[in-house]
């Protein structure tokens, strides 16, 4: 079984998150991609962030448009903060010993990675799938890939590189839509439109809710 997982604060999640998930799944032969929605993330001031219950609902909402995308909230069952390497283990334990996980991250976060808890273990976890986003390369990549002391190898294809593990790590064109989540709640603060930035039922669910119209999110 190959999965996909996609984490995230999806404050609010929005159609570039998705589109990323979507080719994902589609051009790496993934059964599904989970979207897994972090419940208090560790490298953000979770005081000024959406409730997890109002984040899940939008992301379930947002998951019901493609048959290719799934939500995981199981980082809103364990307490305290939401390490990724304590994710990756529990969804091993949940599914069968076949299982290859791929693990989908911007290169903005991949190049903070060292941050993370255990970051050198998360490799021996999953394959990592660094998707590009503006003013990353992958002249900028690689050398940080070499020195994360992680036993990493230049692979056979140019943009990829192999694990010890026998896991591996790929860098990855995909069509990026130039919207961010602070935009959005920026946008419905100032009273304006995100039509067309997000789902419509996600749309709706914020207007509904009341969500953002008072600009409180760094």
């Amino acid at each position: 079984m190959r999965l996909g997982i996609f984490g995230g604060t999806f404050d609010p999640i929005h159609l570039g998150h998705l589109r990323i998930a979507e080719e994902v799944c589609e051009e790496c032969n993934l059964e599904k991609v989970l979207l897994i929605p972090g419940s208090l993330p560790p490298h953000k001031d979770f005081r000024n962030v959406t409730p997890f219950t109002d984040r899940l609902s939008m992301i379930r909402m947002a998951a019901k448009l493609s048959p290719l995308l799934d939500v995981l909230d199981l980082e809103a069952r364990r307490e305290g903060l939401s390490y990724s390497i304590e994710t990756m283990r529990e969804i091993h334990r949940i599914y069968d010993a076949g299982l290859q996980l791929f693990f989908i991250i911007g290169t903005d976060a991949f190049m903070e990675i060292k941050t993370w808890k255990e970051y050198k273990k998360l490799f021996q976890e999953a394959h990592f799938i660094v998707i590009k986003r503006p003013g990353f390369s992958f002249e900028t990549v690689k050398p940080f890939v070499l020195s994360l002391s992680a036993g990493f190898k230049e692979g056979a294809w140019s943009n990829t590189f192999l694990n010890p593990s026998g896991n591996t790590l790929t860098y990855k064109e995909a069509t990026l839509m130039e919207i961010s989540s602070t935009k959005i709640r920026e946008t419905v603060a100032a009273g304006k439109s995100i039509r067309f930035l997000v789902p419509e039922s996600v749309e709706t669910y914020i207007s509904e809710k009341g969500l953002y119209r008072i600009h409180e999110h760094a």
